[in-house]
């Protein structure tokens, strides 16, 4: 008998929404119910001007065909049937002599869109003015429970079992039995989870958020010290949204998932304290990249299930949060606005790190922020994995 939980064929799979969605986003856009008398600014949460100013720009001017047309030509999709999920991926093939397969990963508030500046640079390096050695086969899977993978039932899925997951994609599906992973946030708990539960697979990860293990109390240097206040201030600052999504993310999805004007709020707020923005996430982002994330949001219906994974790591921690030992070769693009920033100290006892980059700038959406230097570290790690 076959069994149930078997990789399938890939197949096309086209980003398209129906009609009656867009017509029933723009009437709930034309009704909303804002709040009364909200504080001026950013302090206090997501401001009301802002964000008027977006909703405004959803409802009159953004162009979602135009966006399914741009992901359709530069993130061409696929989606296939593993480990009981369908799970939707871009592939974009490299150009050059021997292009190495590379898993990109995303995290979350984001999507697999956010790649897409990123994408054509790495698979076409001397279309853009690099060296065609340093091209690669890309996989750009929406995490399960992200945009258009389906979401999977167990309330406790996580980044190592969707780890489980990449790798059946990447060496059963797509014949990769070598290949590396990038990712941020929690596409770098994902290669973090790939690197430990598959190293026979995974030649090496190149991560922008990476963790680490603190020494021993007594033990600490000093800017191992800093860091964990500098988190422990974070946390307490900035780390409501974790503790409503790691305790109640149900209830918190009932109201996201009925108003897209709180979608839009619950994830931009986050774009804009994560990034190295000054403060105006719209002129970082510009209100397209911002309403074609929300929108990924929005039209697959994901909330629930990307914001389930705070409950499930609180609960099952993955590897990359857990004190073990990851042995495969990890790289690091540390970048100045990043919201976990462990000193190399701590790093080097979580991961075999091999190569370390301090970035000028940039921060949680490092993809989006800064393409070019992220490709640049990129290449620049990967060089030595590729075979001769």
């Amino acid at each position: 008998m076959a069994d149930p939980r078997a990789p399938g064929a890939p197949s096309p799979f086209e980003v398209r929404v129906d009609d009656a969605l867009l017509e029933d986003l723009r009437a709930r856009l034309a009704r909303v119910r804002w709040p009364q008398a909200p504080t001026p600014g950013w302090e206090f949460g997501a401001d009301a001007s802002a964000l008027r100013e977006l909703v405004r720009s959803w409802r009159d001017d953004f162009d979602w065909r135009r966006q399914e047309r741009r992901l359709a030509e530069r993130l061409p999709s696929r989606r296939v049937r593993v480990r009981g999920l369908d799970l939707h991926f871009a592939e974009v093939n490299g150009r050059g002599p021997r292009p190495f397969p590379l898993l990109l990963l995303h995290g979350w508030p984001g999507s697999y869109f956010e790649m897409i500046e990123v994408a054509g640079l790495l698979a076409d390096p001397a279309a853009h003015g690099g060296d065609a050695a340093d091209a690669f086969d890309l996989v750009i899977p929406s995490l399960p429970g992200h945009g258009f993978s389906e979401a999977p039932d167990d309330p406790l899925f996580g980044a190592d079992d969707a780890a489980d997951v990449l790798r059946d994609l990447m060496v059963d599906v797509l014949g990769h039995a070598r290949f590396g992973a990038q990712g941020g946030d929690r596409g770098a708990f994902v290669a973090a989870g790939l690197a430990h539960r598959h190293p026979a697979h995974v030649a090496a990860i190149h991560l922008n958020l990476a963790t680490g293990i603190p020494a021993p109390p007594g033990e600490r240097p000093p800017e191992e010290e800093r860091w964990l206040a500098a988190q422990a201030r974070w946390q307490q600052e900035e780390g409501g949204y974790s503790a409503i999504q790691s305790t109640r993310p149900q209830t918190l999805a009932f109201g996201l998932a009925d108003s897209p004007v709180g979608l839009l709020a619950w994830i931009v707020e986050k774009w804009r304290a994560w990034s190295d923005c000054d403060g105006d996430v719209v002129a970082r982002f510009g209100s397209e990249a911002l309403l074609t994330n929300a929108m990924l949001y929005w039209a697959s219906g994901c909330i629930r299930s990307s914001v389930q994974w705070y409950a499930a790591h609180r609960r099952r921690p993955p590897a990359a949060v857990r004190p073990v030992r990851i042995e495969v070769p990890t790289g690091v693009a540390d970048f100045p606005k990043e919201v976990v920033r462990p000193p190399r100290s701590a790093v080097e006892r979580k991961y075999r790190l091999v190569h370390w980059s301090e970035m000028p700038r940039g921060g949680h959406f490092a993809a989006m922020e800064e393409p070019d230097a992220l490709v640049a570290d990129v290449r620049l790690f990967f060089r030595r994995f590729r075979k001769g």
